[in-house]
């Protein structure tokens, strides 16, 4: 009653859109008591939370119908297609389409002049013109999106980059049984007891074994993409992974605790496959106005992955003695949905025309991905691109450092790498069952808030999702790294002195979760696919080799280095990382560009004109620099 009756005041002083916005801080608030009622031992936290939320509904629900008319229409059409329609509904939440006229009450109508879209009325079979409507989006995101797009994101997501996901966190859960196996086997192998610190190596071993089959595979993967085409390398790697599930599914039948390491070093070799041909088969089948979502989707799945490994690990779901190989084997399930539904798209139209001359191939795969015949002038792009490439030398990993052009772009995406793995947040995901732990919580129930961070951690990936090619790769890295400063500062002080100040354990809690955020927010997606954008197509694929081979050696270096770096100076650790997020903040300030709604010829041409040597006339067309992978016809531009 109260929130209704002031609905009025608020949507008059701060606008409809601004009231609604200013609302969310008294939900906020309200989450926070309630969430925290338990843990408080206070009922009147829950009254005075639920009191607030009822001055949110009734406040949100009024400002909503004082919108205007056509402005819910416009919204009422964002949801038309919610994310559980066929295979590509799982990444087309609030994507706008064409509704058909049998579909009443509204029909929209895309105007070819019109970037906002024009919307008309259905009422008695005559369509009346309504004035285009930009009170809820201004542009459209996702601009460029078609269902085929949608089912080639959906098979490669789903297929490989769930797999890297749910490989990285599968043995979490389990461990404890697993362990328990080790034990098992080794004493009936033995027929005496077991040293427990011999099953700790033996399991120290498997876990880190899949870092290393990750190198392998992210340094092999431009190797098998240039080989064998894009999808070509994402199809025959499924058969890794099918291998390797048959090893992990049949170990405990086998009692065989070796199959479970080869098994881990497959699917290593595979994960580390994926996360380097999948970004590049995402960038170059996805336009420039959804190349930000297409990347992001890549680490949703990734998400999406570690957070169903998590919940099918639990000791009563399917993490028991004797369901453990199931969790295991589970990993063969996306890569059959992958062999079933990747071939019905096509390969790369870049790869199709850049790498195996294919014109007429790359046309038809660019009409059937944009569902349109007009891709003249992505074509002519393209070509443009072989013309330059047919008078460069093959770019080799070394050439990367050795070219001057080459060597800044290949600088920030190692470092673009490094401040996703530096940044912590593998000693986060360490700490936060303790941390709960240490808030009262049960150690089931500190497991279950530790999936409830996962579930956090997807939420945001697909929220940045949707305005990653609206705020920029730059501007969320940059928020992300700062966020995760602020809450990791925050949480290294409130371990610190938990001991002596009881309450913060509960701001420990709270600096979890809200790093977990902003990591989601940019580091977690954006180092991924933000390296295929740097480069052209002649250097790309070597350039995601080292950067994937990079990125994996640092998680081999975090995960075998930090439970040493932890047991000698205890919480102190995440001072280490405070500094390195400062370093990492600065660096994207000050180096990394934005590439947001960029082509790769404009991109690259940026690093191309960072590039001259002093004393060049830039009214002289003539004096310009050679460099060993420009075409011989272009010159390198003067920065002036």
């Amino acid at each position: 009653m109260i929130g209704g009756f002031s609905a009025g005041y608020f949507s008059n002083r701060y606008g409809r859109k601004g009231a609604l916005l200013r609302n969310n801080a008294v939900v906020l608030l309200a989450s926070i008591l309630l969430g925290f009622s338990k843990m408080g031992k206070s009922y009147e936290m829950i009254i005075i939370g639920r009191f607030l939320v009822g001055l949110n509904a009734d406040s949100s629900v009024l400002s909503c119908l004082g919108l205007p008319f056509q402005t819910l229409d416009r919204f009422s059409r964002h949801l038309v297609l919610f994310p559980f329609r066929t295979l590509e509904g799982f990444i087309i939440l609030l994507a706008p389409s064409p509704c058909p006229a049998s579909d009443p009450p509204f029909l929209c109508r895309r105007s070819p002049t019109n970037t906002y879209g024009e919307l008309t009325r259905y009422t008695h079979n005559e369509y009346a013109p309504v004035h285009p409507i930009n009170a809820l989006i201004s542009t459209n995101p996702f601009q460029g999106y078609t269902s085929h797009l949608g089912l080639a994101i959906s098979a490669c997501i789903f297929g490989s980059s769930f797999q890297a996901g749910f490989n990285t966190g599968v043995v979490n859960s389990p461990s404890e049984v697993i362990k328990a196996f080790y034990k098992e086997i080794i004493s009936e192998r033995t027929g005496s007891d077991v040293d427990a610190s011999q099953v700790d190596v033996l399991w120290s071993v498997t876990v880190s074994i899949f870092a290393v089959g990750g190198m392998i595979g992210g340094f092999s993967a431009g190797y098998f993409a240039n080989r064998y085409g894009r999808k070509g390398a994402l199809l025959r790697n499924n058969a890794v992974v099918l291998l390797a599930s048959i090893l992990l599914g049949l170990s405990k039948m086998g009692k065989s605790y070796e199959m479970i390491i080869a098994g881990r070093i497959l699917v290593g070799i595979n994960a580390g496959l994926n996360t380097g041909v999948a970004p590049l088969y995402l960038s170059e089948i996805a336009p420039v106005s959804v190349r930000g979502l297409a990347g992001t989707l890549n680490q949703f799945a990734i998400v999406l992955g570690v957070m169903i490994s998590q919940i099918l690990g639990l000791s009563k779901v399917l993490g028991t003695a004797d369901s453990w190989p199931i969790v295991l084997a589970f990993t063969a399930v996306p890569a059959i949905f992958q062999l079933f539904v990747l071939p019905f798209c096509p390969e790369s139209p870049r790869y199709l025309l850049l790498h195996n001359g294919d014109w007429d191939g790359a046309e038809k795969a660019l009409a059937w991905f944009q569902g349109s015949d007009d891709v003249m002038g992505e074509l002519n792009e393209m070509k443009n691109e072989e013309e330059e490439m047919s008078h460069s030398n093959q770019v080799r990993i070394l050439d990367l450092f050795r070219t001057p052009e080459l060597r800044t772009p290949i600088i920030i995406s190692l470092v673009m790498q490094l401040s996703q793995q530096f940044s912590g947040i593998n000693a986060v995901m360490y700490y936060s069952t303790e941390i709960f732990m240490s808030a009262d919580l049960a150690r089931e129930t500190a497991q279950y808030a530790t999936v409830g961070t996962a579930c956090v951690n997807l939420m945001m990936t697909f929220v940045s999702a949707l305005i990653m090619d609206r705020a920029g790769r730059k501007t969320l890295h940059l928020i992300g790294l700062g966020g995760m400063w602020a809450f990791s500062t925050l949480l290294a002080l409130s371990m610190i002195f938990n001991d002596d100040i009881g309450w913060l354990k509960y701001v420990s809690i709270v600096s979890v979760v809200m790093y977990i955020v902003f990591f989601a927010t940019g580091p977690g997606a954006i180092p991924w696919f933000f390296v295929a954008e740097l480069f052209s197509q002649s250097s790309r694929t070597a350039a995601v080799s080292l950067s994937v081979l990079v990125n994996w050696f640092a998680n081999f270096i975090v995960g075998l280095s930090y439970p040493n770096l932890e047991s000698s100076i205890g919480k102190y650790s995440f001072v280490i990382f405070v500094f390195l997020l400062a370093f990492f903040w600065l660096y994207t300030e000050f180096y990394v560009p934005e590439t947001k709604g960029k082509s790769t010829e404009e991109i690259t041409a940026m690093f191309r004109r960072n590039y001259t040597r002093v004393g060049v006339n830039d009214d002289d067309p003539n004096d310009s620099i050679a460099h060993p992978f420009l075409s011989q016809n272009e010159t390198s531009p003067i920065m002036s």
